[in-house]
């Protein structure tokens, strides 16, 4: 098969032969090659992608994955880990692909295109670093890179969800689709966003 065919079928690919990306829109040029959004059947990198920054070639789908798979614990408070949040591929996928029906859904819209849409406005542009000099500690305005502006916005978004559904019968699939469509929106309630909206002051505040 000759690379012109190879794209033509990947052109009329949908994304696990549900969700079509043939429109997706990325926004902020600076996040483009950092959003991968490639039609699969099955997203799966089997961990071959082990080189520096090889996160960029992982699905978008299958790192929110990995992200629900480990919440990870909120600054110095350590999280009790539920059961459902294991390294179980197929569980960990089926809730993603849960939480995109829910938000297609509710919203009408292409899910994919919101959890896109989400990630850009989660995703903080600058944030604070530690400097030592002279025996003293003071906060240094940073860039962020677009890689973590990514990791933060997907792990600010899970973590937020598990907090609000943690003891509570609220499902972390509900949970989740709501702080997604939520930061899509724009809306501050959003964890993510509160959270990029602090980074972002506390970063003017430090230049």
């Amino acid at each position: 098969m000759t690379e012109q065919e190879t794209v033509q079928k990947q052109e009329g690919m949908k994304l696990f032969d549900m969700f079509d990306v043939s429109n997706i829109e990325i926004k902020d040029p600076a996040l483009v090659p950092y959003i991968c959004i490639e039609p699969k059947l099955l997203v799966k990198s089997h961990g071959r992608t082990m080189w520096k920054f090889s996160k960029v070639k992982v699905n978008i789908l299958e790192r929110l994955a990995n992200r629900i798979a480990t919440p990870g614990h909120v600054g110095k408070t350590h999280k009790i880990i539920t059961s459902w949040a294991s390294g179980k591929y197929n569980k960990n996928m089926t809730m993603v692909i849960d939480i995109l029906k829910l938000i297609e859904k509710k919203t009408g819209k292409n899910p994919v295109q919101v959890l896109v849409t989400a990630i850009e406005n989660g995703s903080p542009r600058d944030e604070i670093t530690i400097i030592e000099h002279g025996g003293a500690r003071y906060p240094q305005s940073v860039d962020t890179s677009p890689l973590r502006r990514v990791d933060l916005a997907l792990r600010w978004m899970v973590q937020g969800s598990y907090q609000r559904c943690f003891g509570k019968k609220k499902k972390m699939v509900q949970s989740l689709a709501e702080e997604i469509m939520k930061a899509a929106d724009g809306n501050m309630e959003s964890y993510s966003r509160s959270k990029k909206n602090e980074a972002e002051k506390q970063a003017d505040s430090a230049r």
